[in-house]
């Protein structure tokens, strides 16, 4: 049997992160990726094969479990659903032929759209990345963290990431362009908007 604990022994906080959200609004955004997982026999066989697992506080199978015993707080106390890079070995390899990658998606959009605190820094950077591609056919990186960064409301942030950015800047791997300020024009601009529109159907 695989251990559900993580190797290095930490412990993460069971139901403390969630304010005033009650336990009903929590299952609700949970509900299709509870389905998704109702037959799962908790073999471990996604703990085993996720390369991320050393990133992650609780299992995967630990998650499953606390997904389906409507431990919904717990769930979203830890940050393990995050770490999910959508390599989709979990899923080629469950023995109940599992969606456990979109299952995790789910998870993601869930956790979006609660607004929880303590993921609001990649929903933001994944927001202000995707709007980038949409706009202009690509990432335009400038311009792109230059949203996040105002997004994220908090001018120190900025400063964390100044030494990265002038060595970037120094290799010629970003240049300060702003395409939404008209001064660089990019060919992509328009061509993913059906992509995303389609995307926005399916989902509804």
């Amino acid at each position: 049997m695989i251990s559900t604990k993580k190797k290095s022994g930490k412990k993460y906080k069971r139901g403390k992160l969630m304010g005033l959200l009650s336990q009903e609004r929590l299952l609700a955004e949970v509900k299709q990726a509870k389905e998704m997982v109702q037959t799962c026999i908790q073999c471990g066989t996604c703990t085993a094969s996720c390369p991320n697992l050393d990133f992650m506080d609780i299992t995967p199978r630990h998650m499953w479990r606390l997904l389906l015993t409507d431990h919904v707080q717990a769930l979203f106390s830890s940050k393990s659903f995050t770490m999910c890079s959508s390599c989709y070995f979990c899923t080629l390899r469950c023995p109940r032929g599992l969606e456990l990658t979109h299952t995790m998606g789910l998870l993601k959009q869930a956790a979006s759209r609660l607004k929880l605190k303590q993921f609001q820094r990649s929903s933001l950077f994944y927001k202000a990345f995707l709007d980038s591609v949409e706009k202009h056919g690509r990432v335009r990186e400038m311009e792109f963290m230059t949203h996040y960064f105002v997004s994220m409301k908090n001018p120190v942030i900025p400063f964390g990431y100044a030494s990265l950015g002038l060595k970037l800047l120094a290799k010629g791997k970003i240049r300060p362009e702003f395409p939404s300020l008209g001064k660089a024009k990019f060919g992509g601009k328009g061509k993913l908007e059906a992509i995303f529109k389609k995307v926005a159907q399916l989902e509804e």
